[in-house]
């Protein structure tokens, strides 16, 4: 199997240490683009844009970096019940005709209800999948040309519609990632690749064998991606040693108050990773070079793989046999850690060149002349 490999854009920051002002960098525009221009030229297949109230805007910084990039696809957050469907799929599909067919959207709920509230969302967690749920049906029927009639129990549009199409047909794809069961239900019913974040083999194959079966009762099949960190050196011994750098500064009192953070949250995901290092550092080669270190200071995905560039292969190897095809990889510092992977993990996979799977046929842009009372004028008018 051809595999994907996507990169991070770190708008929450980024250095040399986790847990420490220490080694940090301005993250800039500048910097990011710096960033997803090494990454387009390297090889990568997209950047994943983080979200929430940490990060820089995931929209306006993939818009910023289209033009400074030539194949790169981005992969931005939408967030239910913060944005009108209607409005976000108008949103999606103006990124997708300025990138030309370089758009990708992640659908994400959110874990953490006092972020939430403060975004003015006051849903529990079963009702943020419900409302994720409706607002994935709205937004998928819109791009797809629809007029969409719709009433739910937290959202309702009436005579929803979309003038102007994406590129890609019949839409961009949709991915998204949850480990409970609303969240897999959602992924069996409406979005073409689930993510899973990096946890050991048995646990990604049980997820999928649940998303796969939920997906199966819709008469649907899914792809499947994983979510990862990833250090990479030209000897195992080296990387291991930078993956303790990496948390060499970090004591245990910020652990302890970075981990009853993490855990106050009801993300079932976020609960599945604190749970793989229980907050010792004594214990984090949780598998074969999977290493939960991260996780003891950083919310959502908290592991990576460690090794030389063809152990490091092997073990992707190993997720892609249970069915995972996109790797979306970061690493301490980003831009450093790029040409590494590139550079010595890259030749040791198979990686995809264009994966129509992902980026679906590109329509063409018709020219169009400016709106009469929101319609089209098709033809020139002619006097008799």
């Amino acid at each position: 199997m051809s595999l994907n490999v996507f990169w991070f854009l770190p708008t929450h920051g980024d250095g040399h240490y986790l847990g420490t002002d220490e080694g940090a960098r301005v993250v800039d525009h500048g910097y990011l683009q710096q960033i997803a221009q090494a990454v387009d030229r390297l090889g990568f297949g997209g950047v994943l844009i983080p979200t929430g109230r940490s990060c820089e805007d995931s929209w306006l910084v993939a818009a910023s970096l289209i033009s400074v990039t030539q194949k790169l696809k981005f992969l931005v957050a939408l967030r239910p019940g913060i944005i009108s469907p209607t409005l976000a799929a108008r949103q999606a599909a103006t990124l997708d005709r300025l990138s030309n067919g370089r758009a990708l959207f992640n659908l994400v709920t959110g874990g953490d209800p006092s972020e939430l509230e403060a975004e003015g969302l006051f849903l529990n967690h079963e009702e943020r999948y419900e409302a994720s749920a409706e607002f994935a049906h709205i937004w998928r029927k819109v791009l797809e040309g629809e007029t969409v009639n719709f009433e739910g129990k937290h959202l309702k549009v009436k005579n929803a519609s979309l003038l102007h199409p994406p590129v890609q047909t019949p839409r961009p794809p949709l991915y998204f990632g949850g480990s409970s069961e609303a969240a897999q239900d959602l992924a069996g019913e409406q979005v073409e690749l689930y993510l899973t974040w990096g946890e050991p083999l048995e646990q990604v194959k049980e997820k999928i064998a649940q998303v796969r079966a939920k997906a199966a009762k819709h008469g649907r099949t899914v792809r499947f991606g994983i979510r990862l960190h990833v250090i990479v050196r030209e000897t195992t011994e080296e990387a291991w040693k930078a993956a303790e750098r990496l948390i060499a500064n970090i004591d245990d009192e910020t652990i302890a108050r970075a981990q009853a953070k993490l855990t106050s949250t009801d993300s079932v995901g976020q609960h599945r990773m604190a749970a793989l290092h229980g907050g010792n550092r004594d214990k984090l080669e949780i598998a074969p070079n999977l290493w939960a270190g991260i996780g003891l200071v950083r919310s959502g995905a908290g592991t990576a793989l460690v090794g030389d560039g063809p152990t490091v292969a092997a073990r992707m190897q190993e997720y892609a046999d249970l069915g995972i095809d996109t790797f979306i990889f970061s690493g301490y510092p980003h831009l450093e850690e790029a040409y590494r992977v590139a550079e010595l993990l890259f030749p040791h996979l198979d990686l995809a060149k264009e994966d129509s799977s992902v980026t679906p046929l590109r329509r063409r842009i018709e020219p169009r002349g400016e709106l009469v009372a929101h319609e089209f004028v098709s033809k020139r008018a002619v006097k008799s």
